[in-house]
């Protein structure tokens, strides 16, 4: 037990030769330079990140799988151009099934951001998909770029379901695959994009065309089921933290943030998670719930995912989608068993693709169900503006590092699946806008939320906000500070109900439509990810709660 109090570099100093990777992932992430900064001993080909005993627990599939990263010699990932020319062999040579190429503009560098639509409707235009009565799932890979496995992964489903074992699921179901997020973050193995921003924390804020195009195909395709695939850090705060190697094949979790509806969760857990875990049981692929720890290493708290509306996770379970986060054990350790990350997440996918066909028309039916309940919800009850995790005990297993042996460590642990309302407020009709907050409503719309204008001023029953306090601070997650553009403005408020004259050309924004908690995440001011913390509207003035229905004098904007 004496060795296990020492700092994690010196034992692995003392017992096994600093047998750590490089060439791992690049900074910002905050375990990469842990790794790239101590020399490895190689096993055959790949570098080891740890012990060989600890390696020895994760061996490759039977079957590998044959992405251009899998070339014989090839030190790096499937590249950009590769992924491009991937999907368009996909597209070109077509099968049983149509498959569409969708061009979603351009990444920050300049580079094609590109999904696949796989279908067996006639007709693939976004309303005929929407409206033909078969669930839609939305595949995404590497939003993170040094998190590569499920962007390999994605270009294997894509194959299989042009052409292979999965196309028959295509009876039932329709499919979206994006397997490159974030390819200028891929290009050089960096979580955040090119200008810096973690894509993965903008799905409410929108700033990058990279989150914009994820928005579009939600926005234009209303997947029934989205599952978005990443990579969490093996070594690291981890081994520094625990003096311990983390030990699953895949994290997984399902939306966690205030005001999902409970069916959503419900059926998540049930017709999703359960028959996953399963999968992953059957291939002899190990899993637990996600979670993660924050970069501060006196820090040893370990929290169940974040609760925050902004990842793709939590703001697709707002949209109303049952919201899947798939995550294998990938950074900091390079090429290290990257088939076995790409069988494990090859398999998760299909065992999600397999439960979206068994429950095909349940899903469309759940899904109108939800849609038509929050919609009914406006003007009634009270709205969370804010929540957090449950603090608890855990018994976490992680790996002895010299031996490779199991380890359970009872740690501090935040969980997700119950959270605990900070802040609430009466469930307005709608939010009032100024017209001059056009920025704001510019994201709305581009997260698919219906907004409209007000064709002739009057008065409207409202509660406004008054500012009591003001500072200065960046958006943080259960990792720590957020990747991200800028500070934002933390405000207090007072709630005051007083009638307010709406002038021609203002904005309303009704609570009476499918994405309404959506668009609480974004208006109510005082929060860390609000529209006004984040500058798209300028003041608490610019927005306000409407509490009676509004007059009829509003206009649908195109």
């Amino acid at each position: 037990m004496t060795l296990l109090r020492r700092p994690f570099g010196r034992l692995l100093a003392a017992s096994l030769g600093a047998l750590v990777c490089v060439g791992c992932a690049q900074t910002p992430n905050p375990d990469a330079g842990w790794a790239a900064s101590r020399p490895a001993v190689a096993m055959g080909a790949v570098p080891l990140a740890y012990s060989a005993a600890v390696a020895a627990r994760f061996p490759d599939p039977a079957l590998p799988y044959r992405t251009p990263a899998f070339e014989p010699g090839r030190g790096d990932y499937t590249r950009n151009p590769e992924v491009q020319a991937w999907l368009h062999d996909v597209a070109q040579r077509g099968g049983p099934a149509q498959v569409r190429l969708l061009p979603l503009g351009t990444s920050q560098a300049g580079v094609p951001l590109e999904a696949l639509l796989f279908t067996r409707l006639a007709r693939t235009e976004p309303a005929d998909v929407v409206q033909s009565g078969r669930p839609t799932v939305l595949l995404v890979g590497q939003q993170h770029g040094d998190e590569p496995a499920g962007s390999e992964a994605l270009l294997v489903v894509a194959q299989r379901l042009a052409q292979g074992e999965l196309q028959g699921l295509l009876e039932r179901i329709n499919v979206l695959v994006l397997p490159r997020a974030n390819p200028d973050g891929a290009a050089v193995s960096r979580r955040v994009t090119n200008n810096g921003i973690d894509a993965n924390r903008d799905h409410l804020l929108l700033k990058t065309p990279e989150a914009r195009a994820q928005a579009q195909l939600v926005r234009d395709y209303r997947p029934a089921v989205v599952v978005d695939a990443h990579e969490y850090s093996v070594v690291g705060r981890f081994t520094q933290k625990f003096g311990a190697i983390q030990r699953y094949d895949a994290l997984l979790q399902y939306a966690t943030t205030a005001n999902l509806p409970s069916a959503l969760t419900q059926a998540a857990e049930q017709w999703f998670r359960e028959p996953l875990v399963a999968a992953l049981n059957r291939e002899g692929l190990s899993s637990e719930w996600y979670y993660t720890t924050s970069a501060d290493i006196a820090d040893k708290k370990i929290s169940m995912g974040g609760t925050q509306p902004d990842t793709a996770r939590n703001v697709n379970g707002l949209k109303n989608a049952i919201s899947l986060l798939v995550e294998t054990r990938g950074v900091g350790i390079g090429k290290l068993h990257l088939q076995r990350r790409v069988h494990t997440q090859v398999t998760a996918i299909t065992s999600v693709l397999r439960s979206a066909a068994e429950r095909a028309e349940p899903l469309v039916q759940l899904r109108r169900r939800i849609d038509a309940e929050v919609s009914a919800q406006a003007c009634r009850g009270e709205a969370v503006v804010e929540a957090g995790p449950t603090p608890m005990r855990y018994p976490l297993l992680m790996l002895d590092p010299v031996t490779g042996a199991d380890r359970s460590i009872r740690v501090d642990w935040d969980s997700a699946l119950t959270l605990v309302p900070s802040k609430t407020r009466a469930r307005p009709c709608g939010y009032w806008l100024d017209a001059q907050a056009q920025d704001a409503v510019s994201r709305l719309r581009d997260l698919g939320v219906r907004v409209l204008q007000v064709a002739q001023g009057g008065a409207l029953q409202a509660e406004t906000y008054r500012e009591t306090g003001r500072s200065s601070g960046v958006r943080q997650d259960v990792r720590g500070a957020i990747a991200d553009a800028e500070a934002i403005v933390r405000v207090q408020v007072s709630v005051e109900a007083e009638p307010l004259t709406a002038g021609a050309g203002s904005y309303y924004v009704p609570l009476d439509q499918p994405l309404a908690n959506l668009v609480v995440a974004a208006l109510e001011p005082d929060t860390q990810n609000s529209y006004l913390a984040n500058r798209l509207v300028a003041a608490v003035g610019q927005v306000a709660r409407v509490m009676q229905l509004p007059p009829a004098n509003m206009l649908a904007l195109p």
